[in-house]
């Protein structure tokens, strides 16, 4: 009999293909944007006044946004997202999201499919706190795919 646990969302993986592998492109703190919506477009009948026709018209994706602790390490990730907005080199890549158990093994895998970096962000730098400095970084993507 299948078993009923919910599962949590602070255990998590987020792997790269085609990026050479680096510890801290693996490590994030918050990642947001797996969401998909149907677009629907409204057609309006003739004679029929009290409402309106919705249609499905497509799918669309929110952006992907990765969210992790700045650090001195060096970054396949940040290097790929840097020389996609400055030198205007698209090369999509595809990864994989995973929720893990407390072994970390996956219990829910998403594959995201044709992945660009859209922008790279660092929060404020502030001499009265004393915060980590976060990277965000935020990817346009085709479509996800539950595989897990």
């Amino acid at each position: 009999m299948p078993q009923l646990n919910p599962i949590v969302g602070f255990h998590f993986s987020v792997a790269f293909e085609l990026l050479p592998k680096q510890s801290i492109d693996a490590k994030f703190q918050n990642v947001s944007g797996l969401r998909a919506t149907v677009e629907m477009e409204l057609y309006k009948e003739g004679g029929q006044n009290r409402f309106t026709h919705q249609l499905p018209n497509r799918t669309t994706y929110q952006d992907l946004v990765l969210k992790r602790s700045l650090t001195s390490d060096i970054s396949s990730l940040s290097n790929w997202c840097m020389n996609t907005i400055e030198n205007f080199n698209f090369k999509p890549a595809n990864l994989v999201v995973s929720l893990l158990n407390e072994k970390g093994i996956p219990l829910k895998s998403w594959y995201v499919f044709h992945a660009i970096p859209l922008s790279i962000e660092y929060s404020d730098f502030n001499s009265e706190e004393s915060k980590l400095v976060i990277e965000t970084i935020t990817l346009k993507y085709n479509f996800f795919k539950e595989i897990l």
